[in-house]
C-alpha cells in the first residue's frame, strides 16, 4: 500500500504568503489601495502563483515595512 502525502498544514518558516485582503487588514486600507501602490512602485510586488491566485510572500511585506521605518 502505497503511503498517502497529507498537505502541509503549516507554513515553513519564510514560507508564508498574504493575500490582498490580509495586506489591506495589516495596513487598514482598501485591497485596491494595495494594487495602486503596487503599480505605483510603492509596495513589493507580488508572486503570481496560479492564474487567480496572488499573493505577496511575508518576507517581501517585512523587508518593506523595515524600509518604510529606516525611511522616517
Amino acid at each position: 500500500m502505497a503511503a498517502t502525502i497529507k498537505p502541509q498544514t503549516t507554513p515553513r518558516q519564510g514560507c508564508e504568503f498574504l493575500n490582498v485582503k490580509q495586506l489591506a487588514n495589516r495596513y487598514g486600507v482598501h485591497p485596491a489601495t494595495i494594487h495602486r501602490w503596487v503599480k505605483e512602485g510603492n509596495f513589493s510586488k507580488p508572486i503570481k502563483l496560479g492564474e487567480n491566485c496572488t499573493r505577496w510572500a511575508l518576507s517581501d511585506v517585512e523587508a518593506w515595512e523595515k524600509s518604510q521605518r529606516e525611511a522616517c
